[in-house]
Order: structure tokens, then sequence, then C-alpha cells
């Protein structure tokens, strides 16, 4: 019960301060654009780091493997860990301490410990694994502070959020990148090589999802990621998870990069099956089952682009289904789709039958950076090598003083799907605009090329 006790009262006290925040920051997208007063940060530079001084806030799973990712890479010293859960903080200290460097500051007093994280000279980038709700305030404060914020998916939780995020990384000259692992996959960095090269002729439509059996996060109550995201089921309906699928297919469609989502609708099913798996699992007078649960177990999205293309984006964590990103890309000339992998190409087969065998692809089109890194990844694991690849990619650009390959309008952009779709389904899947985080610069910036 201390578990318990502790996260409770962790969340609780934050709740006010992110109560007042939002009724302090709350206006229309309109008067966020009008209140921008920083240059773009499309393309943002920072100056080069030769030692990344790393600051890490939540320890959790999520975050312990961030700490050992990052002790494999060069030019990384993890200066401060922060967690109120002192049992994760622990181990991401005992882990450092086995890698045989020096211990790091260790801050685990209280919901604000974080701010004086942030603050600390002796950091220069701070790495954020916490519940959905603390993921702006703690990136607003980090980029205030002049640190540079990278922070888990989603980025943020409401449009005002993603608003937030796009003027203070603007104002600050900080990047703001949310770590959007499965873009480092190596299946969806073939398929951006593929679309570079133009194998698919031209983009037509793409299919996205994040289709998981997550019922067993039920059972953690006192502790654990079921033990606040689980919540979001009982408030909200809608998309509330969609980057996992859409962040890949955004990039092989170069949006915010030559094209963007401009409007929305979407649907949900009934809310069946947490409610189920709940009266399976617990007493009739658990919390689980007082409980309402709102959002529809399958979501379907439909978001169109400048360019009149299509892209669906379903989300279903509720239901008995193997797991699936659907990754699927059709242009004029071929299509990819994955779960299991299989392609199509005018002029290299026959279109009527889907080619499984993938190593004559990965012979051709492989991705330089999975070249460079993917032996050393797939050793390091996480999630087949795309953690470890992601992180050897964003401290690369960090050392040399590179653009970032996600920026923060990609992070607003992409995390904004989530809002966007629950205000659809209030409205019985009336179309919602989508707002541009970049403010027409879409046009004007460069399509994300093939790094090295």
């Amino acid at each position: 019960m201390a578990k318990s006790t502790g996260r409770r009262s962790f969340m609780k006290a934050l709740g006010g301060t992110l109560a007042a925040a939002s009724l302090a920051t709350t206006r229309k997208p309109e008067a966020a654009v009008q209140a921008v007063t920083g240059a773009p940060a499309a393309g943002l530079v920072a100056p080069k780091l030769d030692t990344i001084r790393w600051g890490l806030v939540g320890i959790g799973a999520r975050g312990l493997s961030h700490v050992e990712q990052l002790l494999r890479l060069d030019g990384c010293r993890i200066t401060a860990l922060c967690d109120p859960h002192g049992p994760a903080l622990d181990r991401g200290l005992a882990a450092i301490e086995k890698a045989g460097l020096a211990r790091p500051a260790a801050l685990r007093d209280g919901p604000e410990a974080w701010r004086r994280l942030v603050e600390r000279s002796d950091v220069d980038a701070v790495l954020i694994s916490t519940p959905w709700e603390l993921h702006v305030p703690m990136a607003v404060g980090a980029m205030r502070a002049g640190k540079h914020a990278f922070v888990e998916v989603p980025a943020a939780v409401t449009l005002d959020e993603c608003w937030q995020l796009v003027e203070v990384a603007e104002s600050t000259r900080r990047h703001c990148m949310m770590l959007e692992n499965v873009c480092y996959g190596r299946e969806e960095l073939m398929v951006l090589h593929m679309c570079r090269k133009e194998l698919f002729g031209d983009l037509t439509h793409a299919e996205a999802a994040y289709i998981h059996d997550l019922r067993e996060q039920e059972k953690e109550v006192d502790w654990g990621t079921g033990s606040w995201r689980v919540a979001h089921y009982e408030r909200r309906n809608g998309n509330v998870y969609p980057t996992h699928g859409l962040g890949p297919v955004a990039q092989y469609l170069n949006i915010n990069r030559g094209d963007r989502f401009t409007r929305l609708v979407s649907m949900s099913s009934p809310s069946l099956g947490y409610k189920l798996y709940a009266q399976r699992e617990f007493p009739p007078d658990h919390a689980r089952n007082r409980a309402s649960y709102v959002c529809g177990d399958m979501n379907t999205s439909i978001v169109q682009t400048a360019l009149g293309r299509t892209v669906m984006v379903q989300h279903d964590v509720a239901s008995p289904r193997p797991y699936t990103r659907l990754n699927l890309l059709q242009g004029t000339r071929g299509a990819f789709a994955g779960f299991p992998n299989r392609i199509v190409v005018e002029g290299r087969g026959d279109t009527h039958r889907w080619d499984t065998n993938m190593e004559k692809w990965y012979a051709e089109f492989d991705h330089p950076l999975w070249k460079r890194v993917g032996e050393e990844a797939v050793e390091a694991g996480g999630h087949g090598g795309m953690d470890f690849v992601m992180l050897w990619r964003l401290v690369q650009c960090l050392r040399e003083g590179l653009p970032l390959d996600q920026d923060v309008y990609d992070a607003a952009t992409w995390s904004a799907v989530a809002p966007l779709s629950e205000q659809s389904v209030a409205r019985g899947g009336a179309p919602v605009e989508v707002p541009d985080f970049t403010r027409g610069a879409w046009r004007t910036t460069a399509p994300l090329g093939i790094v090295t």
C-alpha cells in the first residue's frame, strides 16, 4: 500500500499544478498562433555537444530501458535521475553502478523534484518517461531551463498542450523531440528508403494502427503503467495512442515537409473489452468493476492531407487480437504492408500476389542507418533494436550539430490526432480541422532525407 499511496499522492499533488497551468494557458489555437514570437523550429540546429549530460525523469520500465541504452553510447553521461518511486530510482542507479560509472544525482522527494533536475547546471538534455499528463509540463520546464527535451509518446494529450510545445520550442530554440521509436525499426526505415527512391510511385494512401491486447494492464492497480493509463479509457473516447503506427507513415508521406494533415473524421466501436475483463478477473466490488469505461474498443480515424492523400489510423488495446501496426503504404506503382511484411511492385512481379520474401528487398533497400548500427542495435535489444537506433541517431545529431529527424511540429501533429479523434467521435464522426502547427512552413521544409 505504500507504493500506491506514493503514486496517488504524487499524482494528486501534481494535479493541482496541472489544473492551474491548464486554466492559465487555455486559449483557441488561433490565439496561440498570434502568441508565438520565436522563429520556426523546422531544421533547428543547436550548438554541438561533445558530451551530452543527461537527466532522466521517470525510471520505470521504459525509463530504465533508456538508462541501459544510453550507457552503451559514446558521448553520453547520465548526471541525474528523478523518480518519486524509490525502487524504480534504485534500479536505475544500480544499472549505472554496474557499468562502473559515477553515481548520478538522485532526486526522489516529491512531485516537484523534476524541477530541480531541469535546473541543474550539469544537465544538457532531459529524457522524460512519465505518465502522459506530465509530458508537457516537464518538457516545457526543461526547455525554459535551457535544456533539450526528449519526450516519450504521446508528447501531449490536448491541442493546447501541443501548441505549448511548439511555442516554447520556438521561443527557446531548444530541441523538443517525441521519442517515436518505431520510426527507427528496420522495416520502417527500409520503407522510408523505398519511398525516397520512388519505388511505389506517387503515394496515395496509408494505414497505421496500434492494435495491442493490453487488458492485463488492468491488474497494475498500485503501480505500473496500468495504474495511470487505464484511467484514460475511463474518460476519453477516441484514438488515445496514435503515434506508433502514424509516425513512420507521416514520414513516408512527408507530413510537415511538403504535405500536411488537414482534416480528420473518427468513429469508435462500443466499449466492452475492459469491462468484460474486469468482470472476469476482479471481485464485483473491486475498483476496476466500479469504473465506467467509455473508450471504444476499436477506434478508426481517417485523416486527409493537403495533397488529398488519405491515412487510416486505428487503435484497439481492449480486444483479443495479435499485435499489429498495419504499416501499409499504397502508391501508383506498388504497395507495402506489415504484419507480416509483404510487398508488390509493378514491373517486379505479379501485382496480384504479395511477395513475402523480404531478403532481396533488404539487400537492395536496407536503410544506411540500419546498416551502420543495426547489428549493435539487435544486440542491445529494445523492441528489436529500434530503441537503440533512435537514441544512437539523436545522440549523433546533438554531437554533430545536425537537425533532428523528428521536430516539435511532428510531436505536436502526431499527438494531436488523439484529441482531434475525441472531438470527432463526440460530434458523431463529424470532420474536424487539423491545426497547422508549422504555420505554413510545411510548404518549404525539405523532406527527411536518407540519413547515414
